[in-house]
């Protein structure tokens, strides 16, 4: 098993009023853009304490939560009985673990940058989607490496929209759409979040 980068952020991970404001801004794009329905069965990739898959889970039948993270998975298992839909936890590296499942839809906030080969989880991602299944990934735009105190664990200084936009396009996925998602304030700084949505 890999080493759990967020053992020592995990119990404190919801205190962050920024952090909770970008992902509900997230959240928020992810219904704008994809038509969500009560019998869908969603993936939150790098779902971490739940923030995300939370506020979401109103909208749709089940959703199962991967992150490699225990310390997180024990946050999000914690407040799992009171979530607005089923949810699963699966506790795997999704780099190089498989998991034979496919999904109406995957979401993610925030995970894409700890990820070392891009093309490769993409690839992935739409093979654990249904035809015509969606991905709706939220990332930084590129930044200058001043957005982790600590970088351990983070493969990219966030990403080039529009060359994440061909990557998922080589990866197969079509209908590919770029929006403004939100925007961090970390260090008296301002650091700009994307959504990008893609169909199988």
């Amino acid at each position: 098993m890999s080493k759990d980068f967020f053992q020592h952020k995990a119990g404190s991970y919801e205190q962050d009023p920024h952090r909770i404001d970008n992902v509900g801004n997230i959240a928020a794009a992810i219904m704008a853009q994809c038509e969500l329905t009560s019998d869908m069965r969603l993936m939150d990739f790098g779902s971490g304490t739940g923030l995300l898959l939370e506020r979401i889970a109103p909208r749709v039948s089940h959703i199962t939560a991967v992150d490699v993270s225990a310390s997180m998975n024990q946050q999000l298992a914690a407040k799992q009985a009171q979530l607005a839909c089923d949810v699963t936890i699966k506790p795997i590296n999704l780099e190089t673990d498989d998991l034979p499942m496919q999904f109406d839809g995957i979401i993610s906030s925030m995970t894409l940058h700890h990820i070392q080969d891009i093309d490769a989880m993409l690839a992935k991602l739409r093979q654990l989607l249904h035809d015509g299944g969606f991905i709706a990934i939220a990332d930084l735009d590129s930044e200058d490496g001043s957005f982790h105190e600590d970088d351990t664990g983070v493969h990219h200084l966030g990403f080039d929209r529009e060359q994440l936009a061909q990557r998922a396009r080589l990866a197969g996925f079509v209908d590919i759409q770029l929006i403004d998602a939100s925007i961090v304030l970390k260090h008296q700084r301002h650091y700009s979040v994307f959504l990008m949505t893609a169909k199988r």
